[in-house]
C-alpha cells in the first residue's frame, strides 16, 4: 500500500484549473481571489453536503450563506464563487467515507489551526475526521473523534485504480475504526528534529577552521556533525519529558548511545583546532545529560539495549546512566 497524500485533491483540482473551457475559467475565478488558509480533512462516515455547510459555518464563524459546498467535478456554474469558505468533497472509499479540502478567503475573521477545525468539524457533523500530521511519512495522520478524542493514526492507500482508505493502526483506541490497531508510531519519534544550537554553532566553528586550513578530513568531520545533532537531538527531548510524543522507541535511544560512542573515537581523526571544538561542544552536553539521568546502579542498561552480558563493560560513562522512568516503558 502507498501512503496517503494530504491535500492531494487541491493540486489535482489546480491541475483541473489550467485547462481550457469555462470549468477552468470558473476555477481561475476562485483561485484568482485571496485565498488565507486551505484545510484538507477525511472523514470516517458520509455526510450530506447540506450538512457540511452547517458544520462549516460553526467552524469558521460564517454564516450557512457564506459557505459553498460542491463536487468540484459538478456544474460550475452551480457554485457560489464569492462565498467566504469553499468545501470541494469528493467521495473515497474503504473505512473513510469523504475527503473535503476547504478554502477560507482572507475575509474570514476565525482562521484556526487544521487541526481545531478537524476537530469542530468532528464534534458537529457527529463522527471522527482525519487530517495530516507535519512529519514526513505520508501515511502520517491524526485522528480527532466527535468526543474530542486527538490521537495518531496511520492511513495506507492501495495501489488501485480506486485506492482504498485504510486506517491500519491508532495510538488510541477509536470506536469507529474498530479494525486499527492499537500501537505506537517509532516512525513518528524518528522524524522529530528539536533545534540543536549546540551542534548548529559547531559545525559553523569548523567551516571557519577548514577555509582557514587546507585538511582531508571531511568525512570525519561530517560524520562529527551528524552524530552531535542526535546526541543534542535525544538531550532535548530528554529535558522536554520526551515531547511531543510522550515515549521514546528503546531501539532510537540505543542508536543515541551508539552516536556518543562514535563521537569519542572519532575525536582521534580530527584536526587538533576541530577536536577542540568538538570536546568543547560535548562538555555542555554531556553535563546537561548527567543532570537528566540517573546512575544505573543495577547495571542492566546496556543488556536491556543491546543484549550485552553483564560481564562486558561498556566503553562510555553514558552507558551507565539511564533515564528514569525508561521513555519506552511508558509506551
Amino acid at each position: 500500500m502507498g501512503g496517503a497524500s494530504g491535500g492531494g485533491l487541491v493540486s489535482e483540482w489546480r491541475r483541473g484549473c489550467a485547462g481550457a473551457g469555462v470549468s477552468g475559467v470558473r476555477a481561475g475565478r476562485h483561485l484568482q481571489r485571496d485565498v488565507s488558509v486551505i484545510y484538507s480533512i477525511l472523514t470516517v462516515d458520509p455526510i450530506r453536503p447540506e450538512s457540511m455547510a452547517v458544520a462549516l459555518a460553526g467552524c469558521l464563524g460564517v454564516a450557512v450563506g457564506d459557505v459553498d459546498v460542491a463536487d468540484p467535478d459538478g456544474d460550475p456554474d452551480l457554485r457560489n464563487w464569492d462565498a467566504l469558505v469553499s468545501c470541494e468533497h469528493r467521495a473515497i472509499h474503504g473505512d473513510l467515507a469523504w475527503s473535503l479540502d476547504i478554502y477560507a478567503q482572507e475575509e474570514v475573521a476565525d482562521q484556526p489551526l487544521e487541526r481545531d477545525v478537524a476537530a469542530r468539524f468532528a464534534k458537529a457533523a457527529t463522527t471522527t475526521v482525519l487530517f495530516p500530521a507535519s512529519e514526513a511519512p505520508p501515511s502520517a495522520y491524526w485522528a480527532v473523534t466527535q468526543e474530542g478524542l486527538l490521537t495518531r493514526a496511520r492511513l495506507e492507500l492501495s495501489d488501485d485504480e480506486r485506492p482504498l482508505y485504510t486506517v491500519t493502526a491508532v495510538e488510541a483506541p477509536v470506536a469507529q475504526l474498530p479494525r486499527a490497531t492499537v500501537t505506537r508510531f517509532a516512525e513518528i519519534v524518528r522524524e522529530q528534529r528539536p533545534d540543536t544550537p549546540i551542534a548548529q554553532a559547531f559545525a559553523a566553528s569548523v567551516e571557519k577552521v577548514r577555509q582557514a586550513a587546507d585538511d582531508d578530513s571531511g568525512s570525519s568531520i561530517w560524520s562529527a556533525k551528524v552524530n552531535l545533532v542526535v546526541w543534542e537531538r535525544v538531550i532535548r527531548q530528554m529535558e522536554s519529558g520526551w515531547a511531543p510524543s510522550g515515549w521514546y522507541p528503546a531501539d532510537l535511544y540505543r542508536e543515541r548511545l551508539e552516536a556518543r560512542d562514535d563521537l569519542a573515537e572519532i575525536g582521534t581523526c580530527l584536526p587538533r583546532e576541530v577536536t577542540a571544538l568538538l570536546n568543547a561542544a560535548l562538555e555542555q552536553l554531556d553535563r546537561r545529560f548527567a543532570v537528566a539521568t540517573t546512575e544505573d546502579v543495577a547495571g542492566g542498561l546496556r543488556g536491556e539495549l543491546t543484549g550485552a552480558s553483564a560481564e562486558q563493560d561498556p566503553d562510555g560513562w553514558w552507558w551507565l546512566r539511564r533515564p528514569d522512568p525508561a521513555p519506552w516503558e511508558q509506551a
